[in-house]
Order: C-alpha cells, then sequence, then structure tokens
C-alpha cells in the first residue's frame, strides 16, 4: 500500500511517500519539504529514492497550490516515483492538537475536522496549518481516504494528578485547561525501537524519553504508556526551546504586559516566537548548531544559553525517574539530541551518583543509527534513536484504510 505521509506547518509542507507492505516491511519512495508558501519566492526539496534530488524555486500562493506541487512532482516523468495519482492509497497527516477528543489515530470526516478545530485554540500556531493540508489533499485527491494521527493522543494515559492544574477547577470542567503534552508520535516510536534495540520488554519497563530539536519535550514511560511529560496545555510548557520560553513564574506574564503594555496575543506572541534560544541570544539566533559555533568561539552568552538547555533537561529526567521510582532506559532523540553527542554526554553526567556511564567513543560517533550509548557497567541503559514519526503515520493510516476497504 502507497502511503503519502503530510506535515503542514503554517508556510511548509513536509513529505514522504512510503510503499508499505507491514508495519516492518516497507520502502522510503521519496521525502521532501515545500518552504516559505505564501512568501514572494518558495522553494521545493524533493529527494527521490535511487534518482537525484530535485530543487525547485518558484512563487507557491497557499497550500492547495502546494500540495499540487508536490503531488506533480511525484508523479513526475523524470523526478518522479509514481506514474499517476491513483497509485497513491491513503495519505496521513501529523496533527499536533487533539486533546481529549482522539486517544488514537481516525480516518478523517466532518465530525473529525469540526473537532481538529475546536483544538485550534489549544495549538494555534500547528492546527490550522494541519486543516490547510487535508483541505488541499481534499482538492486534489477528493475521494482518498485521510488519516490523521494526533501527537496528543499517546499522552493520553497519563492520570489526573499529572495532567491536571492546580486552578479553579471550573476552568477544565468549561474549557478543558489541562496538559495534553505533545511529540507524542516521537515518544511513542522511540520509546518501543529503544526498548527492542535495548534488550527491554517494553510492557515490564521504565523508560524517560527525551526529544530534543527546535522545540523540546520530555516523557515518562512505564510499561509502554505515557505517565507524564513536560509540555501542556499548548507546546509552550517544559525547559528552553529554539524560540519558546518554556517553564517560568505565570506572574511574569501579567508584570510585563503591565510593564510594557502588551495585549494578551503580544505576549503569547513573544512567549512562542521570541524567546527561547532567539530571545536570550537577543534576537542573534535560534538555532543550536549557530549557538554551538558561537559558545566554541569563546561567546559567554551562548554557553549560558546551552547550559540552561542541559539543566533543564536534567531536571526533568531527574524528577521523573523520581516520579516512577527509578529508569530503565533514557533515550535521546530528534534533531539537536541526535546531532550533539556532548548534549547527551553532560545531561548523563548528571546522574553518575546513579551508576551511569557514557561509553564517550560510542556516543561521539552516534549520529544516525540507533546506538546504546552507555557502557555494559552503566545501571541504566542510554541510547540514542533517530526518531521517525512519519513510519508511525504510515503505519496507522495503513490499517485504518485497510480496514475501511
Amino acid at each position: 500500500m502507497i502511503i503519502l505521509v503530510i506535515n503542514c506547518g503554517s508556510s511548509s509542507i513536509k513529505y514522504q511517500l512510503l510503499d508499505m507492505k507491514s508495519d516492518d516491511v516497507y520502502s522510503l519512495l521519496a521525502k521532501g519539504i515545500l518552504e516559505r508558501i505564501g512568501m514572494p519566492m518558495s522553494k521545493l526539496t524533493h529527494k527521490p529514492t535511487g534518482k537525484d534530488p530535485l530543487v525547485l524555486e518558484m512563487p507557491v500562493s497557499d497550500h492547495k497550490v502546494g500540495m499540487k506541487l508536490v503531488l506533480d512532482t511525484l508523479i513526475d516523468p523524470v523526478h518522479g516515483v509514481i506514474g499517476s495519482f491513483a497509485d497513491i492509497d491513503a495519505v496521513g497527516h501529523r496533527i499536533v492538537q487533539g486533546a481529549e477528543y482522539f486517544s488514537g489515530s481516525v480516518i478523517v470526516d466532518d465530525d473529525v475536522i469540526d473537532k481538529i478545530r475546536i483544538c485550534c485554540d489549544y495549538a494555534p500556531l500547528h492546527n490550522p496549518a494541519h486543516l490547510l493540508g487535508i483541505e488541499a489533499v481534499s482538492n486534489v485527491l477528493p475521494e482518498i481516504t485521510q488519516v490523521v494521527t494526533f501527537d496528543t493522543a499517546f499522552h493520553q494515559t497519563m492520570e489526573p494528578a499529572a495532567y491536571m492544574y492546580a486552578l479553579p477547577y471550573e476552568y477544565y470542567s468549561k474549557y478543558r485547561v489541562r496538559r495534553y503534552g505533545a511529540h507524542g508520535t516521537s515518544h511513542l516510536y522511540v520509546s518501543h525501537e529503544g526498548a527492542a534495540f535495548a534488550g527491554i520488554d517494553i510492557n515490564n519497563s521504565k523508560i524517560i524519553t527525551c526529544h530534543i530539536g527546535n522545540g523540546s519535550s520530555v516523557t515518562a514511560i512505564k510499561n509502554g504508556k505515557s505517565v507524564d511529560t513536560s509540555m501542556g496545555f499548548t507546546p509552550l510548557e517544559g525547559m528552553i526551546m529554539g524560540t519558546r520560553c518554556g517553564t517560568m513564574d505565570p506572574n511574569v506574564v501579567t508584570y510585563l504586559m503591565k510593564k510594557e503594555g502588551l495585549t494578551p496575543d503580544q505576549m503569547t506572541d513573544i512567549m512562542n516566537k521570541k524567546s527561547g534560544f532567539l530571545g536570550m541570544s537577543e534576537g542573534v539566533t535560534s538555532d543550536c548548531r549557530d549557538l554551538v559555533d558561537r559558545r566554541e568561539a569563546g561567546d559567554k552568552r551562548a554557553k549560558l544559553i546551552l547550559d540552561k538547555l542541559v539543566l533543564d533537561i536534567t531536571k526533568l529526567v531527574g524528577g521523573y525517574i523520581a516520579e516512577m521510582n527509578g529508569v530503565d532506559l533514557i533515550v535521546f532523540t530528534a534533531g539537536i539530541a541526535e546531532n550533539n553527542p556532548w548534549i547527551r554526554r553532560d545531561v548523563c553526567a548528571n546522574f553518575g551518583y546513579m551508576g551511569i556511564e557514557i561509553d564517550e567513543e560510542v556516543n561521539a560517533k552516534a549520529r544516525r543509527d540507533n546506538a546504546i550509548i552507555s557502557t555494559p557497567a552503566s545501571k541504566v541503559k542510554v541510547a540514542m534513536i533517530p526518531t521517525d514519526e512519519e513510519l508511525v503515520i504510515a503505519r496507522d493510516t495503513m490499517h485504518l484504510a485497510e480496514g475501511r476497504k
């Protein structure tokens, strides 16, 4: 079954086309990203398996036009990988926020779309873009089965003590204000993949997964189920991120709004888009790679930011070890954690007291493939597992589409 996986951002479309034979037997036909949709000049980077990459620059006015460009590229006589649109059996979409409505992937219908739209209040930077992606596919492929996979679904196993805020209960009753988490698809994948790779029974395990990228979260997973996670009502809560501030005293918000005369929307914009690496560097960069380069050149501010990143991760991991009364496996994943061995080393160095030991040589080389980076003598196994959210989405899409047939 040929599955197209779509991840729409506010100005981008990431995609993968996979030929799924089964959960574990599949091949990647092509992947790519269309960036800067709606801007004067957009850029498509298309990577067909076994062929040369294609880079196109042209104006793309909206997601509907962008989706048509992606699909046309997939069937292009030279750069394409399938003969026609009819070769695509189903489309799977990543959705950030499903709130309490969804505990798993579902086939798209009018009711599902209505609920995703309601959840736009909880993920205003993400869900509207996802809806544009669903609409764009419907316009180009009106009869195709579409499936949605929610980042929040994996965290629906949390107990109320983990997801409730200590606000007046009426705000939960009226508005469903609670912790929902995010990156659930990634945490699900790397916990299962990591357990299998480390020889641990996922159904009898205590695992902590660290998804560290431009957006970051840490999750406590007991016996294969999420029991706590660092992101909250929105993806703003938790540790420092590329442009997000993470957890802080809520009174800072009202204090700054009064001092600076800010509206709620302006304050939300500051916390989500102008804080984190970007804010602490005074607008220099939101990219960890730049911070690493600047730290190595002696920039004290860059060192401060990266030290805070390590400390934030350490506090979350330590808290979850206590919450689960132990840990069998710590997994690092996502762009920053996969490409920066020093983060994995520095975080784990704070747990030397409990017998965690990192194999420096293995850790330094671990980049693109699954790796156990702890020593054989380590009391806890530590792994680097590259995440593959698209595979999870493709698997769920395949099963639901097969069931529909």
